[in-house]
């Protein structure tokens, strides 16, 4: 471990393994502001169009297949699992049109907004889960994943709400297992206890090392770094992010 390094959170003493008992529900409300005739359009005609199908072929969703794909067999997919507003996932994609993504998010006014920024910019590259990502998990196979994000998730900070953090060894069997040796995962978050107690659990699995050598690769963001709103609105609070990136062992 780098020196300097974020110190490992109290729930996480030396020793102790991560708890493989997942939380029943990760995410609070699925709904915000009323939606407005255009943004409810969007759900019910355009969404069903990039809707993931986990008992779909995979490859075939994103142009390796005869599916509902479109355009040439993608090299690679990434995984977003909540992207808030999209702002960052649209941004990707657009940035990277021969790479497919999922992007899952539970929060439907977040999903609505993705929609509108993908139909607006004409992306054919993203299929979304508007839902727990858990419950696509069995529909990725094996080490099909190349990059996953987890970008200012939830921090849960009340002790009695702590257990409904995503971030627990069981999904991180999950996301070991749909992960190509060599991928990569992104997780940032601008609570000092959540970055803590997610080092914590992430270097106790076997499957990932912790990328960083120095305090700089911790305090910055990568090179292709899109900045998201949660990140912006901390910012303008005084509060920065820390930006942890791990590889999937081989």
């Amino acid at each position: 471990m780098p020196s300097g390094a974020p110190s490992k959170p109290d729930q996480m003493r030396e020793g102790e393994k991560p708890s493989r008992d997942d939380p029943i529900r990760s995410f609070g409300r699925r709904r915000g502001k009323k939606l407005r005739p255009g943004q409810e359009r969007l759900l019910a005609e355009f969404l069903p169009t990039i809707t993931f199908d986990p008992s779909a072929d995979f490859n075939s969703q994103f142009g390796n297949g005869h599916g509902n794909g479109q355009g040439e067999a993608k090299k690679e997919i990434w995984m977003e699992i909540g992207f808030g507003g999209g702002e960052h996932l649209a941004a990707q994609a657009d940035l990277n049109p021969d790479i497919g993504f999922i992007g899952c998010e539970p929060f439907i006014n977040g999903v609505v907004k993705l929609a509108s920024q993908l139909k607006a910019k004409g992306l054919k590259n993203v299929r979304v889960w508007a839902d727990d990502v858990r419950m696509i998990f069995d529909g990725v196979p094996d080490q099909a994943l190349s990059r996953v994000f987890i970008l200012f998730p939830d921090p849960w900070p009340k002790k009695r709400h702590s257990k409904r953090r995503l971030l627990t060894a069981q999904t991180l069997d999950q996301l070991a297992r749909m992960m190509k040796p060599g991928a990569e995962l992104r997780i940032a978050s601008d609570h000092a206890d959540y970055v803590r107690w997610a080092l914590g659990q992430v270097l106790a699995h076997p499957a990932f090392a912790w990328t960083a050598e120095s305090v700089r690769d911790w305090k910055h963001p990568p090179a292709d770094w899109v900045e998201t709103r949660y990140q912006q609105k901390a910012r303008a609070r005084g509060i920065g992010a820390t930006f942890l990136i791990f590889r999937r062992r081989a």
